[in-house]
């Protein structure tokens, strides 16, 4: 047996053991957060959920609070950044105030990168990979599939090659977009590999100027907005 179907078939094992035995895997991290904003999240992360379509209401609680835990742990993590830096800017002056303004990002960027692969590892006591690709572009408002489709449309000719490379830079951006404070910085990720996108088309030989004057003429031709 191949050590990857040795970890399913043990992942599963787990899972069944899990859920006919009731027990929770993953409780709610809401106690002393603000009644408001809990139920803000779970709303948010249920509606990652409801795209799932999971049969098991069980799992389906459990994906839904590793979700929500998620939103609650990115912003624990910003709140300390925050703190950090209010009172370096308020107690410090000059290099010593910038020294710990620095040393306060590099601390949000560590605990991000530390808690980063525990979500989708989470994710994986109950879903498939491809759920879990849902969860992570419902997070980020589907920004993959609509830019990457929105290219392919723009430029009929595109290569295959070309099309797994702006695939592979949007999911990448869409992993730190997951990581973004609010939804401003999650565009943001995405708005730094859209331009590394437009730069290697252009590389490529594509006149992006004249395609997207092509496409907004297709858009318009089939009576769609810009």
């Amino acid at each position: 047996m191949s050590f990857t179907k040795s970890v399913r078939l043990y992942s599963v094992a787990i899972i069944m053991l899990l859920l006919s035995t009731g027990a929770k895997a993953f409780d709610l991290d809401s106690i002393g957060r603000d009644p408001k904003y809990v139920t803000s999240i779970i709303d948010r992360s249920q509606k990652a959920v409801d795209k799932l379509n999971l049969k098991n209401k069980k799992a389906a609680l459990e994906v839904r609070n590793i979700i929500a835990n998620r939103y609650f742990k990115l912003n624990d993590i910003y709140a300390v950044r925050d703190s950090l830096t209010k009172k370096a800017k308020a107690t410090l002056t000059g290099k010593e105030k910038q020294e710990a303004v620095t040393a306060a990002e590099n601390q949000k960027e560590s605990a991000l990168y530390r808690s980063h692969f525990a979500f989708p590892a989470d994710l994986s006591l109950y879903l498939t990979d491809a759920q879990i690709e849902t969860v992570k572009d419902v997070i980020t408002y589907n920004v993959v599939m609509v830019t990457y489709t929105a290219n392919l449309d723009m430029i009929p000719t595109l290569k295959d090659y070309e099309k797994v490379q702006i695939l592979a830079w949007l999911k990448e951006a869409r992993e730190f977009a997951m990581d973004a404070e609010n939804s401003n910085k999650k565009h943001e990720a995405f708005g730094k590999y859209k331009g590394r996108i437009n730069n290697y088309l252009s590389k490529q030989g594509y006149d992006l100027v004249k395609e997207r004057e092509g496409w907004y003429k297709r858009i318009k031709a089939r009576g769609g907005k810009i």
